[in-house]
């Protein structure tokens, strides 16, 4: 009975699947497809250095638009996450130093901007931030034209804004980055963190310490986009939106 046990378990392990399978679903074009993208039920946000553009899901139409006008200040905005209601779009005045850093928070409905946080001395360029565990987490890059890349961090907060733990990026990640660093992020259903770079088409699935410490690469996957920010679709489990800059487009994607 023993011998067939760790036989059942050997055969289970070889029969444990692998990597999960992308299938790519849909391409829309969206002319601010540059450096990510949100969605929410009805709508992709494509998000360029200073400007959003709104697209109806239904038929890729597009509703609504976005400019930051002149003398704002605004001149990098990266991902966005659609939380309640609101699009949350991190920013930076990458490639300037010292490192400045916010939220730059937009109504879904008008896109007109209502809220922003602004970080106090960041820990560098902030690139993505999305919900986490009753907060957020962030990214803040260095690159290697300005800095180095391996003082690139993840960054835990609360709901306040407190960071409460602080993660750096395993020398396998920095790797996938290169010169560059890590460009977008989410968090999918299950909890899964996963990131990706400047401009590979891969999805790096990171483990976090719980107590912060150095984020390890447990699996990469196919990724539907050249690199850039992506959002997972809150109405679609399993399915992503990110972009192409090459093609100016909206790529959507779903893991099998």
């Amino acid at each position: 009975m023993r011998l067939a046990g760790v036989l059942l378990l050997l055969v289970g392990c070889v029969a444990a699947p692998g990597p999960r399978r992308m299938v790519e679903l849909a391409r829309m074009p969206a002319k601010e497809a540059n450096q990510g993208v949100a969605v929410d039920a009805d709508h992709y946000f494509a998000i360029t250095d200073a400007a959003i553009g709104k697209y109806r899901k239904a038929d890729g139409v597009q509703v609504g638009r976005w400019a930051a006008p002149a003398g704002s200040g605004l001149r990098h905005l990266n991902a966005g996450v659609v939380v309640g209601g609101r699009l949350y779009c991190a920013h930076s005045n990458f490639p300037l130093k010292p490192d400045e850093s916010s939220v730059e928070v937009f109504d879904v409905a008008t896109l007109t901007p209502i809220d922003r946080h602004v970080f106090v001395d960041p820990p560098g360029s902030l690139t993505w931030v999305v919900p986490y565990e009753g907060g957020w987490l962030a990214c803040f890059a260095h690159y290697a034209a300005t800095s180095q890349v391996a003082r690139s961090r993840l960054v835990a907060y609360d709901q306040a804004w407190v960071a409460r733990r602080t993660w750096s990026f395993a020398p396998e990640v920095l790797a996938k980055f290169g010169r560059m660093s890590c460009s977008g992020g989410g968090v999918d259903s299950a909890g899964v963190v996963g990131v990706t770079g400047h401009d590979a088409k891969e999805l790096y699935i990171l483990e976090l310490p719980p107590a912060g410490g150095v984020a390890r690469l447990a699996e990469v996957r196919a990724f539907p986009g050249e690199g850039q920010a992506f959002a997972w679709d809150p109405s679609r489990p399993g399915e992503l939106a990110a972009i192409s800059r090459r093609q100016k487009a909206i790529v959507t994607a779903r893991y099998e």
